[in-house]
C-alpha cells in the first residue's frame, strides 16, 4: 500500500528459519520497486482494509475469549486469543483436564499489561463468570437445576452449582421441619435459585419449592376426591395448643383438639405424636382457603350413647375434675361425660366458696347426680346432697337464746362469719360484740380462726341465715351505768384520740368511751387538750339506748369559777345578814332602855349636871 524510506540504524527481523538476525546497515534503503508494486481496483481495496481490520482483536479487562493453548511451561500456560501478544494462564487452572497445544480453552482477561507487559488471563475467573451468568439466568426463567450440597454451614447448607457455592436456608430444604443437617451433606439434589445478591454475588435455592409444586398438584388432585365424611389417613407434622396438623399425602388437614378426644384433654400432645399415622373423618372444607377440618373421636360411638342405664337422678358416682370456673367445676363421670358441679351445691352453708380454691384439676370427688337429661345431654352434679340437709332441723338444734361455739371463718367491715359446724353457719354484726367498746372493724376484738362463744338472736330458715350475738352473753351493763356516771358528776377520763369531725374519743372508767367536741376540750388557761392528757370530766348527757355519752373538761373548771363566786356572794350575804343583826340588837337595846328603864337614864342625867354644874 506503501512504502518506508529509511528506517533505524540497527532493526531485529525475522528472517525465513523465524530467527532473529540483525542489519548493520545504518543507511539501508527501505524503498520498493515500483515494479512489483500491484494495483488493487476499488472494491478489493476495500475488501482487503476490512480483513486487515479484523485481524486485530479489542480487549478489555474482564472479557472472556476463546483461546488455543500455544504452549505449557512446569507453571503457566501460553494463550493465544488474537491480541498482540499471548497471555499467561497459571497451570493449576487446569487440574480438571489434560493440557494439549492447539486445545480450545475459555479465558478471561484479567489485566491487558501488568507491570512486565505480559497478558494476564484467567481460565477459573472465566468460569465463576459465566456460571454466574448462568445462574442469573436460571433466576430469570425459574428453570430447575442439579446441584450438589458440599457442606452445612450456619442455618442451612452450602450448594454448589457450576462451581459457585449457593446458600440453601434450612427453611428451604423440606416441607417438613428438617434438624439433621447432616445427612444431606454430598446429596445430589434439584434446586430452584429464588433469590440474588448482585453486590456480593450470592444466591439463594430452594428444594422446598419443588416439593410445593409437586404437592399443589397432588392437592388439587385429591382435592377433586374430598367428601365429608370421607375417612382419610393422615401423619401428624405438628402439634400445636389448639390441635395438630396432618399430611394427608400432599394435603394438609387441621385436628382440632375438641375434635381429638370425646373427654376433655389440656393439650393434644396427650394423646398424639409426631409422625403418628392416623385414621380420621373429613368434617369439612374449603375448596378456596384449602383448609380441611378433620376428626378422630368421631371414629367411635359417642361416650353418652354407652352412658349405663343403671345411672340416674341421685345415683353416687366419682368423677374427676377436668375444668374450673368461677361458677363451678366440671367433672367427668366417664370419658366424654361431665357434669357441672355448681358453687351453690359444693356445700349447704351460705359462706361464699371459690370454685377455683375448692377444684384442683386432676382430682376425685364423690358426687351425686342431682339432674341427668340423656337427650339434652347435660347433667348437673352436686357435693352438699351427699349428707343430709342441717337445715332441715335447725330451730330445734340452733334455738333462739341458746349458746353455742363456733369458729371465726371469715370477716368483713361489718360483721363476722361463724362456722358453727359444717353447713352452718352465722354472723355476729360488729355492733354485738361488745356492750362498751365501738369497733372500725371485728379485727380489732377477734381474728380468724379464733373459736367464739354466741347467742342465737334470729333464724331465717327460708334464706338460710342465722344471726348471732356475742355481747349477748353477759348482761347489758349499761343500765347499771347509768347510776354511775350521772349527770353532772365528774370522773377522771383520758383524751384517747381527735377526729375529723371536730371532736375527740375520751375513756372512761370501766373501759367506756365518751365524746367530746373540741369546745368541751378547753382548760382553765385556754388551752386545748393532748392526746392521752388524763384530767377531770364532767358527764353532760348520757344515753342509754344509744349506748353512748358526752363529757366535758370545760365544765370542770367553770363549774369551780361558779362556785368559787357562790360562795363569796353567800358570804357576803352573810356578812350583811349578821350586820343587819347587830343593827337590831342595837336598836332593840336603845328602844328597850328608853321604854322600859326611864327612872335610871333620870339618875344618870341627874349626875351629869351636876357634874356639869361643879
Amino acid at each position: 500500500k506503501s512504502y518506508i524510506k529509511g528506517g533505524p540504524k540497527s532493526m531485529t527481523l525475522k528472517n525465513e528459519n523465524n530467527t532473529q538476525t540483525q542489519s548493520a546497515h545504518d543507511d539501508f534503503d527501505w524503498s520498493i520497486d515500483k515494479r512489483n508494486v500491484i494495483s488493487y481496483t476499488a472494491a478489493e481495496k476495500q475488501k482487503y482494509d476490512t480483513m486487515y481490520d479484523n485481524s486485530f482483536v479489542s480487549i478489555t479487562d474482564g472479557k472472556i475469549f476463546t483461546g488455543h493453548i500455544m504452549s505449557v511451561s512446569k507453571t503457566d500456560v501460553v494463550v493465544s486469543i488474537g491480541y498482540k501478544s499471548d497471555g499467561l494462564v497459571s497451570l493449576n487452572e487446569f487440574k480438571d483436564m489434560a493440557v494439549k497445544v492447539g486445545d480450545e480453552v475459555e479465558v478471561l482477561v484479567v489485566e491487558k499489561e501488568d507491570k512486565q507487559g505480559q497478558l494476564i488471563l484467567s481460565r477459573k475467573r472465566a468460569q465463576i463468570e459465566k456460571a454466574w451468568l448462568r445462574i442469573l439466568e436460571l433466576n430469570q426463567t425459574g428453570e430447575i437445576v442439579i446441584g450438589r450440597i458440599t457442606s452445612k454451614t450456619k442455618g442451612g447448607l452450602i450448594v454448589e452449582l457450576f462451581g459457585i457455592d449457593t446458600f440453601l436456608p434450612g427453611s428451604q430444604i423440606d416441607v417438613k421441619p428438617v434438624t439433621d443437617y447432616d445427612q444431606f451433606v454430598g446429596k445430589t439434589m434439584e434446586f430452584k435459585v429464588v433469590k440474588i445478591n448482585e453486590t456480593i454475588r450470592n444466591a439463594v435455592v430452594s428444594h422446598k419449592i419443588l416439593i410445593e409444586k409437586d404437592m399443589e398438584s397432588q392437592r388439587a388432585e385429591m382435592m377433586g376426591k374430598l367428601e365429608k365424611g370421607q375417612i382419610v389417613e393422615g401423619t401428624v407434622k405438628n402439634i400445636t395448643d389448639f390441635g395438630a396438623f396432618l399430611d394427608l399425602g400432599g394435603l394438609d388437614g387441621l385436628l382440632y383438639i375438641t375434635d381429638i378426644s370425646w373427654g376433655r384433654i389440656s393439650h393434644p400432645s396427650e394423646l398424639l405424636k409426631i409422625d403418628q399415622k392416623l385414621n380420621v373423618v373429613v368434617l369439612d372444607f374449603n375448596d378456596n382457603k384449602k383448609r380441611i377440618s378433620l376428626g378422630l373421636k368421631q371414629l367411635s360411638p359417642h361416650p353418652w350413647d354407652s352412658l349405663d342405664t343403671s345411672i340416674g337422678e341421685g345415683s353416687k358416682v366419682k368423677a374427676k375434675v377436668v375444668n374450673v370456673e368461677d361458677y363451678g367445676g366440671f367433672l367427668e363421670i366417664i370419658p366424654g361425660v361431665e357434669g357441672l358441679v355448681h358453687v351453690s351445691e359444693i356445700t349447704w352453708s351460705n359462706t361464699i366458696i371459690n370454685s377455683r380454691d375448692f377444684f384442683k384439676l386432676g382430682d376425685l370427688h364423690e358426687v351425686m347426680i342431682a339432674k341427668l337429661n340423656r337427650e339434652e345431654r347435660k347433667i348437673s352434679l352436686s357435693i352438699k346432697r351427699l349428707v343430709p340437709d342441717p337445715w332441715d332441723n335447725i330451730e330445734e338444734k340452733y334455738a333462739v337464746q341458746t349458746r353455742h361455739k363456733g369458729t371465726v371463718k371469715n370477716m368483713t367491715q361489718y360483721g363476722v362469719f361463724i362456722d358453727l359446724e359444717p353447713g352452718i353457719g352465722g354472723m355476729i354484726h360488729v355492733s354485738d360484740l361488745s356492750w362498751l367498746k365501738r369497733f372500725n372493724h371485728p379485727s380489732q376484738y377477734v381474728q380468724v380462726g379464733a373459736e367464739i362463744e354466741a347467742i342465737v338472736t334470729n333464724i331465717d330458715k327460708d334464706n338460710r341465715k342465722i344471726q348471732l350475738g356475742h355481747k349477748q352473753i353477759e348482761e347489758d351493763p349499761w343500765v347499771s351505768l347509768e347510776s354511775v356516771f350521772t349527770i353532772g358528776s365528774i370522773h377522771e377520763g383520758t383524751l384517747i384520740k381527735k377526729d375529723d369531725k371536730g371532736g375527740a374519743i375520751i375513756g372512761m372508767p370501766y373501759g367506756l368511751e365518751a365524746y367530746a367536741t373540741d369546745r368541751q376540750l378547753q382548760t382553765a388557761q385556754g388551752k386545748a387538750l393532748t392526746v392521752d392528757a388524763s384530767v377531770e370530766f364532767v358527764i353532760t348527757d348520757f344515753d342509754v339506748n344509744e349506748r353512748k355519752f358526752h363529757v366535758s373538761h370545760t365544765r370542770v373548771w367553770e363549774q369551780d369559777k361558779r362556785s368559787q363566786k357562790e360562795q363569796e356572794v353567800r358570804e357576803h350575804k352573810q356578812d350583811a345578814i349578821d350586820t343587819t343583826k347587830k343593827i337590831k340588837s342595837i336598836q332593840s337595846k336603845i328602844e328597850k332602855s328608853t321604854i322600859g328603864d326611864l327612872s335610871a337614864l333620870t339618875d344618870l342625867k341627874k349626875k351629869m349636871q351636876e357634874k356639869e354644874n361643879k
